[in-house]
């Protein structure tokens, strides 16, 4: 140091030229500007200076305010621009800079509107593709940047995709995935009711064969109930399947779904029923209405004009006594519900024709194995069907309820050694028919439901109990003793199709798969060796 304070020329040269040539880059204070005031200044000044400069900011911190002032439409662009020239001198921004850059990228490709891009008509696929090709071009010219910019067009693509799939909903899913046009036609037939049917086609013709006709109105679906009727001739079967089915007692009978007996049918003491009749309701209920068991018109008919009798059967009233078993076996293997149908009170010989038929019934397929030509062994097994016996053309006084009562107990006992299930799912009690009983008034009660004459038949009667009265009671309808037809129809029809569907094999059944399973058994039943052996077994 000299002696007039000033230092040597020597001692701080490089320090008085580093501080000059940050005097000379520092815009804020004039160029060269030096302090010769002395050392302390000099040392004040000089570590000030050099700790303000050491911590400025970096120049990436500076350039994110004019990143995010920029246009939403150009906020992409220098980060493309950067990975494409593969220039490294600012940092790729955060992960919370750059998701709201994506996400207002994506809705910018995606065009605002669902289902296309512009006039152009662009397909979604088109446009969702069209990103991530470029980005894949991209990342291959730079070396740093391609990891955003993919991930940037694969982030893009999230808000347009729910948008394709809506479009695509009602389309078929071989379609989506090909890519390939539908017809809307075909889409919109599952959604079209099932085809509803005129009137009954043939099951098992009157020649006992099977018929594949009814295929065509059956469906791929296993909620559905199946009902068969058996009886005698002139019962009634046909007219109350018809009334249950699709029908209803104002209608002619002409145009019934299953033909009844006409008068001239009647007079000459004809049937009017051959084989087994199919008809399926919209509400997935099939109804199968067959011929008269044990009918006498059907053995004269085939024994007048001399029809060939199959070579396992030698009598003509064997044979016919064979296909009544052959069709009840055969309702009690394939039908939920099976109803007895009676015109009187009753006939002995009609139970010990069930119980026969239940012995002869081919047992229940099992899962390992088909044994559909013997009986069954183990009765946990085996399936039995619901039993409703149905009193048709019911007089007044069979409505009386010591009548009613002493009626159950005789069906009780008649059927007491059956494994068919004929009580605890019907009950006349609960359809309000007598309001004055309850349900322990009948101890033995049965699945046994009365129909009284139609009004039809019973028009004559009323008017003739109306005659001979004051002209006030003339004009209201004569006493019946119980409800209208119409009005027992219906509670009949009810309780029929609120039965319970027990499982009919080892497996669940669709329609079209228990039509397979019918004709399989029907096949069964006609090549039983226990049917053929108590066929030879007959007088």
């Amino acid at each position: 140091m000299s002696e007039s304070g000033h230092s040597q020329p020597g001692m701080y040269g490089q320090g008085r030229r580093r501080r000059r040539r940050r005097g000379d880059r520092d815009p804020l204070g004039p160029p060269g500007a030096q302090n010769l005031s002395g050392p302390s200044r000099d040392r004040d000044y000089g570590p000030r200076e050099r700790r303000d400069g050491s911590e400025d900011p970096p120049a990436p911190l500076q350039k994110t305010p004019i990143i995010l002032a920029k246009p939403p439409g150009e906020r992409s662009k220098p980060s493309q621009s950067a990975a494409v020239s593969g220039v490294g001198t600012a940092p790729p921004p955060t992960a919370l800079e750059k998701q709201p850059i994506m996400l207002i990228k994506a809705r910018e490709d995606g065009g605002g509107k669902p289902g296309g891009t512009g006039t152009t008509g662009t397909p979604p696929e088109a446009s969702s593709a069209l990103p991530s090709s470029s980005s894949s071009s991209t990342s291959s010219g730079g070396g740093g940047a391609p990891g955003p910019a993919s991930k940037l067009e694969r982030e893009g693509q999230r808000p347009t995709q729910p948008v394709y799939q809506i479009q695509n909903r009602g389309m078929g899913a071989a379609a989506a995935s090909s890519g390939a046009g539908v017809d809307p036609v075909i889409g919109q037939n599952k959604l079209i009711p099932p085809e509803k049917m005129k009137h009954g086609i043939k099951l098992v013709d009157d020649q006992m064969n099977w018929c594949d006709s009814a295929m065509e109105y059956l469906r791929d679906q296993t909620d559905m109930l199946v009902v068969g009727v058996i009886g005698l001739q002139g019962a009634g079967k046909s007219t109350i399947m018809s009334l249950l089915s699709a029908n209803t007692p104002e209608e002619d009978q002409r145009g019934y779904v299953f033909r009844a007996q006409t008068q001239d049918m009647k007079e000459r003491g004809g049937n009017q029923s051959s084989g087994i009749d199919f008809y399926i309701t919209q509400e997935r209920v099939i109804f199968l209405d067959t011929q008269p068991i044990l009918s006498p018109s059907i053995l004269d008919h085939l024994i007048n004009n001399d029809r060939k009798l199959p070579p396992e059967y030698n009598l003509p009233h064997t044979y016919i006594e064979m296909q009544s078993l052959q069709i009840t076996a055969f309702l009690f293997t394939v039908c939920h519900v099976v109803l007895v149908v009676q015109d009187w009170f009753t006939d002995i010989n009609l139970y010990r024709f069930l119980q026969t038929a239940e012995m002869l019934k081919p047992s229940t397929p099992s899962a390992s194995h088909d044994s559909s030509g013997t009986t069954g062994s183990d009765d946990g097994a085996e399936y039995y069907p619901h039993i409703v016996f149905v009193q048709n053309k019911a007089r007044r006084d069979e409505f009386c309820p010591r009548n009613l009562k002493k009626m159950h107990m005789v069906v009780d006992k008649m059927m007491v050694h059956s494994h068919l299930k004929y009580k605890g799912t019907l009950s006349m009690l609960d359809c309000t028919i007598f309001p004055g009983l309850g349900r322990d008034y009948l101890e033995t009660e049965v699945n046994m439901f009365l129909l009284p004459l139609q009004e039809s038949d019973g028009d004559d009667v009323l008017s003739k109990a109306g005659c001979g009265t004051s002209p006030l009671f003339s004009l209201l309808p004569g006493y019946r003793g119980h409800p209208a037809f119409s009005s027992l129809v219906s509670k009949l029809r009810s309780q029929v199709l609120a039965m319970p569907r027990c499982q009919l094999s080892h497996t669940i059944l669709t329609e079209k798969n228990w039509f397979h399973y019918a004709a399989r058994i029907w096949d069964g039943v006609k090549k039983s060796s226990a049917l053929s052996e108590y066929s030879r077994l007959l007088p």
